[in-house]
C-alpha cells in the first residue's frame, strides 16, 4: 500500500481524540510549510506541544507526514472530474478547478517539491538511507481522464503522450516558471497554462486527423 493511501484510510478510521491529534499535526504541519519549510515529524511534533511518539505514531515517515499535508492541501482537486465530451472543456475545467488552489497553497506544494528533489540527490549520492520515498503522481490520473474523450479520435500512445505533455502546464512547477521566473501574477499564469493546454490538444487532434 502507497504511504498517501494509506494515510488516507487511517484519516477515515481515526475518531475522537485521535482526529483531533492527527487534525492538529496536519494543521501544525501546513502552517510551517506555507512557511516554505519542509518539516521532519519530530519539527511538527514539537511545534504541535505532541510528543513525538504520538507523532510518529500517526506518521512514521517525512514522507508519510508530507503526503498527508499536500492531500489536504490539494483538497478539491482530488475529487475533480468532467462530464465533458469535449478534452478542451475538461482540460480548461480542471486548470480552472486547481490553479487557484495551487497558488492559494504554492509554499506547501514548493515545499513538498523540496523535499522530492532533496531525496533525488541522497538517493544518487547513496545517503538516503531506508527512509520512505516521497512520491508524486496526482496529476497522471487526473489528466488521463482529462484526455479520455480523445478516445477512437486519437491513437492510444498519441494520448498518453499528450497527457505527459498537458503534465507540462498543470502544478506547481508550472507557477515557478511563470512566476518566479517570467514574473507573471497569478492570473497571468494561469491564462498562459490554459492556452498552451487548449493548444496541445488541438495539435494532439489535428495530427490524429492529417494521420488518418
Amino acid at each position: 500500500m502507497d504511504v498517501s493511501r494509506q494515510q488516507n484510510e487511517t484519516a477515515r478510521t481515526e475518531r475522537g481524540p485521535r482526529a483531533r491529534t492527527r487534525k492538529l499535526m496536519l494543521e501544525t504541519a501546513t502552517r510551517i510549510m506555507q512557511s516554505g519549510i519542509t518539516p521532519s515529524v519530530s519539527e511538527v511534533a514539537e511545534a504541535a506541544e505532541v510528543s513525538r511518539a504520538t507523532a510518529y505514531r500517526y506518521f512514521p515517515s517525512q514522507a508519510a507526514l508530507v503526503h498527508a499535508v499536500v492531500d489536504e492541501a490539494l483538497g478539491p482537486i482530488l475529487g475533480w472530474s468532467s462530464e465533458s465530451p469535449d478534452a478542451r472543456v475538461r482540460v480548461a475545467d480542471l486548470l480552472a478547478t486547481a490553479m487557484p488552489r495551487i497558488d492559494e497553497f504554492e509554499a506547501t506544494f514548493k515545499a513538498a517539491l523540496k523535499l522530492s528533489l532533496d531525496q533525488w540527490a541522497q538517493r544518487q549520492a547513496g545517503t538516503l538511507g531506508n527512509e520512505p520515498l516521497f512520491k508524486r503522481g496526482h496529476r497522471v490520473d487526473l489528466l488521463k481522464s482529462v484526455t479520455a474523450p480523445l478516445q477512437g479520435a486519437v491513437p492510444p500512445e498519441s494520448r498518453e503522450r499528450l497527457a505527459q505533455a498537458l503534465s507540462l502546464v498543470f502544478g506547481v512547477e508550472v507557477l515557478i516558471v511563470l512566476k518566479d521566473i517570467w514574473g507573471l501574477t497569478s492570473e497571468g499564469a494561469q491564462s498562459v497554462a490554459e492556452w498552451a493546454a487548449k493548444a496541445l490538444v488541438d495539435t494532439a487532434l489535428r495530427q490524429a486527423e492529417s494521420e488518418a
